[in-house]
Order: structure tokens, then C-alpha cells, then sequence
């Protein structure tokens, strides 16, 4: 009676909740649990785990395409083969104390092996996974969860307090939620913290950094499942050293070089790094893919040993090219923030004005051309050319270096495009962020006989607006540009050398 009662009541909570891919693993493999002593068979973890995803894929194959049931069932799979021996083997080397205190801290170095045991378990194949789906690694979930994973089981049962207390007597309820609040501020204060430290997450965007990774996983799987027992500090050593070398390596040149460009793979959207001797400046931040494109931004300049960004611009408000300041804000320390002066009423330009005040960031609207200059690359920020929609009152801006220039014009159509090089002192260029993903309305072919770049980047995703056209790639291939896409060779780096004249 009471295990049909708790079976009910876990799906019920699931129908409540959404019934999420990992919900329902979780449903499935309690539920089996609880059935088994019925059965009278023992308790057999892969058996368990297994049958909760054949009964989650009978309904619905496709379902293992979906990036939570894989990170959740890997997660557990990790935990099932790796944590027990990993647990076991640090517990026995814990020094076993008599005295009350002796006794207490025993307790808690016990609760932090099955703290870490369990998080490098659920790693062991979520990591790969989050590699491939989000071409990121994060450096710190171990540390990250000796300190927060306490505070999960208190958050989950102090919310079931809370909703139990508030249907008897709600001022009871509103104390027992101030009490839960607490821990919840503990978890959201670290992962605020961390998140804003250089190299919490590096990007698997250069070889260098996807060897190492690679490095990474045969040491692990050699390390626990060989028969032979390898001292930590070996393989640890190794991973330490060979994380250091693929940092540097990755990071030099960018560090060396007069300039370096990087159009990040951001979806449909746009958002394009612009680094030069230590200083860096980040034009547009928006997009549709997976993570979000602030994360994005944050972990290409969090992997280059910097979590500062001197100078952010938004050549207009739409969300391909804003929605991810948010995240930016929180994780990045901004100096500098360039506006433009328009559409007042737009909801995203007051959530972004009112972050950048909280977080102390200073903002300029700018209503006409501007100038800055950042470590050997200064920049040209012009005002909006035209009224109407956001498109056409967008800025666009020309950095260069050398004999290098790059050009980005956002959103603007040829009218503007026009408009821009009739009025502008444009260079030839030799790189050019195409307008508007590559839209049929933009990248003119007067504008490209004015500028003649000699590449042109189309910063693209996933859309239902045909970008780019065929029409625009046709002009650029005319014109003689050599063309990269985003969507087809995901964040593309350029480095320029030499020093400004």
C-alpha cells in the first residue's frame, strides 16, 4: 500500500512539474526501486537505470536526441560506476579521531568525499557530452559543489515545507520561506561569484584546448579503471601542466598579436570580440543558440585570463543583438557602455540600462560619431544614419590597426549602407562583418565596390528568414570576398599582427 501510494505521489509530482526528461528518469528509477523488494529481486543499478530508459524511448525514440535525458542519464551512469570505489577508497584514508570534535570533523571530510566523489561521478560522462553539445568545459564544478551541494536537499525540503505550511497558515509559510531563502542566496551568491573568475569555463575552440581535453578523459578513464593503483598526484600533475601549457598556448596569440577578431558562433545573431594588448572591446552580445550569448562572450574572454571587458556597444536593441547583455553584465566586469540614443519605450534598452546601473557600469548614449582607441586598435563609432525601425537607426562601427580595418555594420539596410558611404571617410577594408545575417536588403553592391573588403564574415544561425540569401552571397562572391559562416564553421578568429602607424 505504501509503495503504491509513494509511486503515485512521485507522479503526480512529475505531471505537476512539467514531466521533464530527467523528472521522469528519476520517477522511473525510484519507482523500480521501491517495486523491487516486491519482486523480491536485489537491486541492480544498470538493470534499473536501463529499463527507466527503455521505458522513456518506447513512447517517443526520439527522445534520446534531447540534451537533458542524455546529460541525466550519463550523470547517473557516472555515479553508478565511479563514485562507490572513488568513496571507498578516499574514506579509507581518512584519519579516524575519538573526541567529540575529532568525531565531527570526521563527519565532515566524510561528507566531503561523497560530495566529490559523486560530482567527478557525474562528470565522468556528462563533461564529453557538454563538450560536444555546447563546446564548453567548465574548471570548477568540483569546487563549485563542495560548496552548494548541501544546500540542495535543504532548498528541496524546505519548499516542501513552505507549500505545506502556506496551505495551513500562510504567515507560516512566509516565515518558513524567509528561512529557505538564505540557502538560496548562498547558491545563487557562489555561482554569481565563480562564474566571474577567469578560466571557471574555457572554450573548446582552439586545438590546442580540445587536445587537452582529450588528455583529460584517457587519464581519468586509465586512472579509474586500471587494475594497477596510480598515486593521485601523477595524474593530477599531468592534467595541471598539460591545462597550463593549452591556456598559454591558446591564449598567445591573441596576447601576442596587434589585434585579433573573433565573430562568435552566437546562432542567429551577432556578437564579435575585438581584443588588442590586454584591452578589449565586445560590439553586439545577442543570439539563439544553446547557451546563452553572454555566456558565450564570457567564457571566449574568461579563457584568454580575463574577466574584465573594457568597452561594450550594441548597434541596436533587437534581440539578436542584445539579449544576452544581461548575462554579460553579470558575469563580466564592464567598464564602458556605448548606446545608441533610441527607441527610449524598448523594453531590453531599460532592462539594459537599469543592469548597467546596478552593476556600475558606465553608459554613454551616443546620438553622434564617437572615438576610442584600445591598446594598438582605436575605433570609429558612428551615429545612426536614418529614422525609422531599429534597423535603420542602428550604429556601425570601423576598428582598425595598421593596415588593417574591419568593418560592422549591424543591422542597416542599403539605403543606410548608401547613406554611410556617402557621408563617412570609409577605408578599403579588409574585413567585413556582413549586415544583417546575410539578408538580401543589406551588403549592397555599391557599398562593396566602395569598401572592398577582401573577406566578409556572416555571423548566422538557425532562421526562417532564408539568411544568408543567395542574392547576397552571390554579391560577395562577385566582389571577390573570401566568405566564412558561422553556422557552418562556428566562431571564426582572426589575428592580425603589427603595430599602429
Amino acid at each position: 500500500m505504501s509503495v503504491g501510494l509513494s509511486i503515485f505521489l512521485i507522479f503526480l509530482y512529475i505531471a505537476l512539474t512539467g514531466g521533464s526528461p530527467s523528472a521522469l528518469r528519476a520517477a522511473f528509477m525510484t519507482s523500480l526501486l521501491l517495486l523491487a523488494p516486491l519482486a523480491k529481486r536485489e537491486t541492480d543499478p544498470p538493470t534499473t537505470l536501463s529499463t527507466a530508459l527503455l521505458l522513456l524511448l518506447l513512447p517517443c525514440p526520439y527522445a534520446i536526441s534531447s540534451v537533458s535525458l542524455q546529460l541525466s542519464f550519463a550523470a547517473v551512469a557516472g555515479i553508478y560506476l565511479a563514485t562507490p570505489p572513488l568513496f571507498s577508497h578516499w574514506s579509507e584514508l581518512l584519519p579516524k579521531w575519538h573526541s567529540l570534535p575529532g568525531k565531527l570533523a570526521y563527519k565532515l571530510l566524510i561528507f566531503c568525499c561523497a560530495t566529490l566523489s559523486t560530482t567527478i561521478g557525474a562528470l565522468l560522462f556528462t563533461t564529453p557530452l557538454a563538450a560536444f553539445h555546447f563546446g564548453s568545459v567548465s574548471l570548477v564544478g568540483p569546487f563549485t559543489n563542495l560548496l552548494i551541494l548541501w544546500a540542495v536537499p535543504v532548498l528541496f525540503l524546505g519548499g516542501l515545507a513552505t507549500a505545506f505550511l502556506s496551505l495551513i497558515f500562510t504567515p507560516l509559510g512566509v516565515v518558513c520561506a524567509e528561512i529557505i531563502a538564505w540557502p538560496a542566496r548562498w547558491v545563487t551568491g557562489i555561482a554569481h561569484t565563480i562564474s566571474r573568475w577567469p578560466f571557471t569555463s574555457i572554450s573548446l575552440l582552439s586545438g590546442y584546448l580540445v587536445g587537452w581535453f582529450f588528455i583529460v578523459c584517457i587519464i581519468i578513464f586509465l586512472w579509474l579503471f586500471s587494475r594497477k593503483k596510480v598515486r593521485p598526484l601523477i595524474p593530477v600533475s599531468v592534467l595541471c601542466i598539460t591545462l597550463c601549457s593549452a591556456l598559454l598556448t591558446n591564449a598567445w596569440p591573441a596576447i601576442s598579436c596587434s589585434l585579433t577578431v573573433a565573430i562568435l558562433d552566437v546562432g542567429q545573431g551577432a556578437s564579435t570580440l575585438f581584443y588588442s594588448k590586454g584591452y578589449s572591446v565586445l560590439v553586439d552580445c545577442g543570439g539563439n543558440q544553446y547557451d546563452d550569448a553572454g555566456d558565450i562572450a564570457a567564457d571566449f574572454l574568461q579563457s584568454l585570463g580575463t574577466s574584465h571587458l573594457d568597452t561594450l556597444i550594441l548597434t541596436h536593441y533587437h534581440s539578436d543583438h542584445a539579449d544576452g547583455v544581461p548575462e554579460l553584465l553579470a558575469r563580466l566586469d564592464i567598464s564602458l557602455l556605448i548606446l545608441p540614443d533610441i527607441t527610449p519605450e524598448e523594453p531590453l534598452r531599460q532592462e539594459i540600462l537599469s543592469l548597467a546601473e546596478t552593476y556600475g557600469c558606465e553608459v554613454i548614449l551616443l546620438s553622434s560619431d564617437s572615438h576610442i582607441t584600445f591598446g594598438a586598435a582605436q575605433m570609429e563609432i558612428f551615429a545612426p544614419l536614418g529614422s525609422g525601425t531599429a534597423n535603420e537607426e542602428g550604429l556601425s562601427v570601423l576598428c582598425s590597426t595598421a593596415e588593417y580595418d574591419v568593418l560592422i555594420t549591424g543591422d542597416m539596410d542599403s539605403t543606410i549602407e548608401h547613406r554611410l558611404v556617402k557621408y563617412k571617410s570609409l577605408p578599403d577594408i579588409e574585413l567585413l562583418v556582413v549586415g544583417h545575417h546575410g539578408s538580401k536588403t543589406s551588403t549592397s553592391e555599391e557599398f562593396l565596390m566602395a569598401t572592398s573588403p577582401e573577406a566578409a564574415v556572416i555571423s548566422v544561425g538557425y532562421n526562417s528568414y532564408g539568411h544568408p540569401t543567395a542574392e547576397t552571397l552571390a554579391r560577395l562572391s562577385t566582389a571577390g570576398c573570401n566568405i566564412y559562416r558561422t553556422d557552418l564553421m562556428g566562431t571564426i578568429i582572426f589575428t592580425i599582427k603589427g603595430a599602429l602607424s
